[in-house]
């Protein structure tokens, strides 16, 4: 039985980056993400809260999806381009789809590797950002298209690991 929910977000291409990390890798990395507005990560945090007991940290971002998050080698090898040329293709995709509202459907069975939780964009409701992808030569993302919901840290990541291990025990969907 499907259980999903659909949001809208905006799509925005070079977020400013947030952390060192992101400074770091801004040369020879590419990122958009979908943005959602609202406080929809922490009302599934809060969820985990009430059921679990277990507080999350907040997703950096807020609620989004990101679905390019790639190396401009990636897209120099699928476009088979000079960087020149892949510059001029990221900016005119990024003039196309830059503001643009989809909708962006959520699988509501929570997922988690005790770290990270998170909700999947089911297979058969990624095409439009799967299209977005292939239009900078870019496959499918090493990590499944998914809204992150937060993350444990090192002050509960135990207590986080106990509860997925419980419910794999007891038939959950978890990672």
């Amino acid at each position: 039985m499907e259980n999903y929910i659909t949001y809208k977000g905006i799509i925005h291409f070079d977020p400013v980056n947030k952390t060192k990390k992101h400074e770091n890798q801004a040369n020879w990395k590419r990122m958009a993400l979908v943005l959602i507005d609202g406080e929809i990560t922490e009302y599934y945090a809060w969820l985990i809260k009430k059921r679990y007991n277990l507080t999350l940290n907040k997703p950096l971002r807020g609620a989004h999806v990101s679905f390019i998050n790639d190396s401009i080698n990636d897209m120099l090898n699928g476009l088979k381009c000079t960087e020149q040329e892949a510059e001029v293709i990221w900016n005119s995709i990024k003039e196309k789809w830059e503001g643009v509202e989809i909708d962006i459907v959520l699988d509501l069975d929570m997922r988690s590797d005790a770290k990270h939780w998170w909700l999947n964009i089911p297979q058969d409701k990624r095409e439009e950002l799967h299209k977005i992808r292939k239009e900078l030569g870019l496959g499918r993302p090493y990590w499944g298209l998914h809204m992150s919901v937060g993350y444990a840290n090192e002050k509960n990541i135990t207590h986080s690991e106990y509860i997925v291990n419980l419910c794999k025990q007891f038939g959950g969907n978890f990672n």
